[in-house]
Parts: structure tokens; C-alpha cells; sequence
């Protein structure tokens, strides 16, 4: 089925959607530019077929694991680099086409493809699901991205307009001329596949660049199905492609396009931003964080712990902006650290029922290692344990009990690392000097929480290192609209923000025209 783009009008007010938090980067622990360790990796032809990938030859096939059950379960087969450079190629082609169309059309095609969404709802979200082994955060993936594709519609035209000027010299005057990048290339993490996918695609096409998308091999049961909707929209097919593919394709990515998104580990991110380096290409890196909360003695204790496991827990804590470091002032520690250890109690694992319960499994089997030593080395130099503590088992698949520390220190892997899981550390302070030092203790800077008093809070959060920054809340960006915008701090990021108006404009380049009138 193929259907044209011919839509009503773009309504800002109903497109708006801005009910949808935006999510934020993850781990990448694959090796960028290798093909991982057998048994990972064989020989051999691949039997879960494509969309039609015009020609495109494979070659190795990656078997993928099910984080509900263990059982490597799928597979896929990345397209060898000439395949790719031919895709490439023709996503190129396109772009001048695309570009022509103008915004509004462009945006309109967006708008169909959350149409043609809905017509594979079903498949796409099947694949969510095994995928990721959650449910309610699947079907939020699906509604925040068609929320987020309406609300940049409504704002594309504002945010990309040219300006005009003239000078103290009557005879010249400027134009300002936005040029985008032909091809923008995408590496995407496990933790949310289809958002982190698109996040900057949406923002990216709109601006008039074709895409090239590489989401992460963990979890890659999305693409065919989403690749299916892509195939249904006029226009936007020719310039948009999502590939299957491991860390070696990501390399190819990166060689092959004008300029790149990554969102991942900062381990990775540095990888990337060396090979993009060498051939003078710019790299936007959207990177991990240890994000602080810090809890005042104004605030109110239960008020604090729904923020503070709300913030630790979203997504079983597989989160770049989840809360990580807790710092609470010593009047309300013991009453916020009890009521932290109810909520987190009455927190339900959904190993029986993928639909039941708040946390679902450790979706990249390594980084419930990572948890486990995290664990062992908190408890090793004295961390108590309030509740949880375990890894568990059940079925072949890996959840991380809802835990909560005590008496931990800042040398601790768990306070210095990111943790990406449902741990909350938490620590006393004495004075707001102490808390903001401990806040900013730490290489990463994508975002912090400070809860209290709201001036107060406001002054203490004001000092954090940290690019964005919730008063008595976490994670609303959503919910301020298009403009607000967020760049991350220290090792969290690099290039600018993927929010606001400056979402569109990285993938510009500008150019200044500068005209003399001259006298006939």
C-alpha cells in the first residue's frame, strides 16, 4: 500500500502534543566499528526478510537475544558496505526532491507517517515488546513518537525561517540562507529503539536533510515493521531508511554520511567522534549521565520520595536523565529514606506478565553485569542494603530487584558510574556548599533534580553542573513546549541541543548572502 501525503493543514495548537516526556541517551556496550564474538556473530542467510532493500546484498547474519527469556530468539543480517553505500546513495538522490518540497510539505509527509504508524500499530509495538521485554513504556514509545512528530510540525516553519537585514550602508543588505546537510546519519541506543531512533530524524527531515538510521543491535525487532510504514509515504521513503547492523555498520554510517547523531555510551561516543574527526565531518554526541537529585530539608518527605523513585525507575531505571545519586539534607533523610524504601517495596516486577507490573528486565544482558559489580563493590566498602540488592533470574531473562542504598560514599562505582537501573543511592548532607559540591562530583552533566522550597531550590540548582535542571519535578521537558532548550555538561554531550529550535537548526548549515546595490 502506497499512499500520498495529502493532509489538512498543520494546526500548532492541536499538533502541540506536548503530553510526551522526551527520553534521553543510553549505553552502547557493543564495540563501535567491530563485529561482536561469535556466538554472536555467524555465517549464514537470513530468514526474517526486509522491506525490499532494492537490490542490497547481506552477508552475516547476528543472532539477537529476548531479554524476557534468554533465548537468542531473531536474527538479522547487516548489508556489507557496498550495499549500504548504494542505499546511501540513493537516499542522497532524494534529498534535492525532498529539500524542493518546502517545509510545509515536508511536514506533511511527516504527518503521514504517523498515519501509516497506526496502520502497523500492532506489529511495531509486537516488536517493541520482545524487543525490550516492557509493555506500557512500548506503547508509549509508539503515542510520544507521533507526539513529538505533530508538536515539530507545528513549529518547523518558525524555527527555520530565513532572516533578512540590512547594514549602516544603505547600498547593501543580507540574506540569511539555511543549506542542510544532504545525508544525516543516526546511530540509536536499546533503551527506547523506535524514540531514540527518530528523536532527531523527525527534526533532521523536516529541516529538508535525507537520513540514515542505525539503531542498536539489541534490540532491532522494530525496523521491519517500521521500515513497512516508511514504505507507505510518498516522498519521505526516498530519503528515510533504518538499517540493521551491528557496531561495523555503525562505522559505516559514519563514513557514508554528511554528519551524525550519536546517542550512547561515552566510551562509544568517543569512538565516533575520532573517526567523524578525521574526515573534518561534525558529530552531535547525546551521551550518559549519573544524574543527581537533591532533596532539601523544606521539602516535603513524601512529596520527595514519589519524585525521587518516579525519576529512579522509569523504564526499570534504563534511563540517561533517571535519578541516580540521591542527596538528602540530614533533618528529612530518615523520614525521605523511609518512604523511598515503601514505595520502592510496592514496586512489582513484571516477570509473570509482560502487561503486569512497573519493572521489566534488563533488556542488554551485559549491563546486568554492570549492576551486579556496581552492587559488589558498594557493599564491599560498607553500603547497606534498605531493600532489594539482586539480580534475579526468571525464565532465562534478567531483573534488577528495586534497591535502595545507604551509607554509601563517593568512591563507589554506583555513585561515579552510570548505573542504568532501578538502584537509588542515597546520602545526607549537612550545608547547600556540600550538596552542590557533591552534585557536581562527577564527569557527567546532562540533568539534576533539587527538591524544596522553590527560590531556594532554584538558587541550588542555578550552581549544578547539569543542562537540564527539574524544580520539584523530573523529566518534563515535554511539557515546556517547543522552545526550551538543553545542552549537556562535561562528558554527558557535545554539539549543541537536540530540543528547541536548536533541534532543527544543527542540521543547517548557514550561509550568509551580502548584496550591493548598484545604480543602474
Amino acid at each position: 500500500m502506497v499512499v500520498s501525503f495529502s493532509v489538512p493543514p498543520v494546526n500548532p495548537l492541536a499538533a502541540a502534543d506536548n503530553s510526551f516526556r522526551f527520553f534521553f541517551a543510553s549505553p552502547n556496550f557493543l564495540e563501535f566499528g567491530r563485529t561482536p564474538q561469535a556466538p554472536l556473530c555467524r555465517s549464514g542467510t537470513l530468514g526474517h526478510a526486509l522491506v525490499e532493500t532494492r537490490g542490497c546484498t547481506m552477508t552475516r547474519t547476528l543472532e539477537i537475544r529476548n531479554p524476557r527469556t534468554g533465548a537468542n530468539d531473531y536474527a538479522i543480517t547487516p548489508l556489507n558496505r557496498e550495499a549500504l553505500e548504494a542505499r546511501c546513495a540513493e537516499l542522497r538522490a532524494g534529498q534535492p526532491a525532498w529539500l524542493a518540497l518546502g517545509i510545509d510539505d515536508r511536514a506533511k509527509a511527516m504527518l503521514a507517517l504517523c498515519d501509516a504508524v497506526d496502520r502497523h500499530y500492532d506489529a511495531i509495538l509486537e516488536a517493541l515488546c520482545a524487543d525490550t521485554g516492557r509493555y506500557e513504556w512500548s506503547v508509549n514509545e509508539i503515542e510520544g513518537l507521533k507526539g513529538i512528530t505533530r508538536m515539530r510540525c507545528a513549529t518547523a516553519a518558525e524555527a527555520l525561517a530565513e532572516a533578512t537585514g540590512s547594514s549602516s550602508d544603505p547600498t547593501l543588505r543580507f540574506q540569511q540562507q539555511h543549506v542542510p546537510y544532504e545525508l544525516v546519519g543516526i546511530i540509536s541506543p536499546w533503551n527506547y529503539p523506535l524514540i531514540l531512533c527518530m528523536i532527531d530524524a523527525i527534526t533532521a527531515l523536516l529541516a529538508g536533510s535525507a537520513v540514515a538510521i542505525k539503531p542498536s543491535e539489541v534490540t532491532p525487532r522494530f525496523i521491519k515493521p517500521f521500515r513497512a510504514a516508511i514504505a507507505e509515504v510518498e516522498y519521505l521513503r526516498d530519503v528515510l531508511d533504518v538499517f540493521e547492523g551491528d557496531g561495523e555498520t555503525g562505522a559505516m554510517i559514519v563514513d557514508l554520511t554528511d554528519t551524525l547523531v550519536f546517542t550512547g555510551s561515552v566510551r562509544t561516543g568517543r569512538k565516533v567522534q575520532e573517526r567523524a574527526a578525521a574526515q573534518f565531518k561534525t558529530v552531535f554526541l547525546e551521551l550518559g549521565g549519573s544524574d543527581p537529585a537533591v532533596v532539601l530539608d523544606s521539602a516535603e518527605p513524601d512529596f520527595a520520595a514519589e519524585i525521587i523513585v518516579r525519576g529512579s525507575v522509569e523504564n526499570a531505571g534504563q534511563l540517561c536523565c533517571a535519578i541516580e545519586r540521591v542527596y538528602v539534607q540530614r533533618g528529612v533523610y530518615d523520614a525521605v529514606c523511609e518512604r523511598v524504601v515503601a514505595r520502592m517495596k510496592a514496586l512489582v516486577m513484571n516477570t509473570a506478565d509482560i502487561k503486569q507490573g512497573e519493572l521489566g528486565p534488563v533488556i542488554f544482558a551485559r549491563q546486568a553485569e554492570i549492576l551486579r559489580d556496581q552492587l559488589a563493590d558498594a557493599l564491599a566498602k560498607g553500603a547497606k542494603v534498605l531493600t532489594g540488592g539482586r539480580i534475579i533470574s526468571h525464565d532465562g531473562g534478567l531483573w534488577c530487584e528495586p534497591t535502595v542504598l545507604v551509607n554509601v560514599t563517593q568512591d563507589m562505582a554506583v555513585m561515579r558510574d552510570e548505573t542504568f537501573g532501578p538502584i537509588i543511592p542515597i546520602m545526607a548532607f549537612d550545608t547547600e556548599e556540600e550538596a552542590v559540591k557533591l552534585a557536581n562530583d562527577t564527569e557527567f552533566g546532562l540533568s539534576a533534580a533539587v527538591i524544596g522550597e522553590e527560590a531556594r531550590a532554584i538558587a541550588i540548582g542555578s550552581r549544578i553542573n547539569a543542562g537540564g535542571l527539574w524544580i520539584n519535578d523530573f523529566d518534563t521537558m515535554g511539557g515546556v513546549g517547543a522552545r526550551a532548550e538543553k545542552t549537556a555538561f562535561g562528558c554527558s554531550g557535545l554539539g549543541g541541543t537536540r530540543y528547541g529550535y536548536g533541534g532543527f537548526r544543527r542540521f543547517l548549515r548557514k550561509k550568509a548572502i551580502v548584496i550591493r546595490s548598484v545604480a543602474a
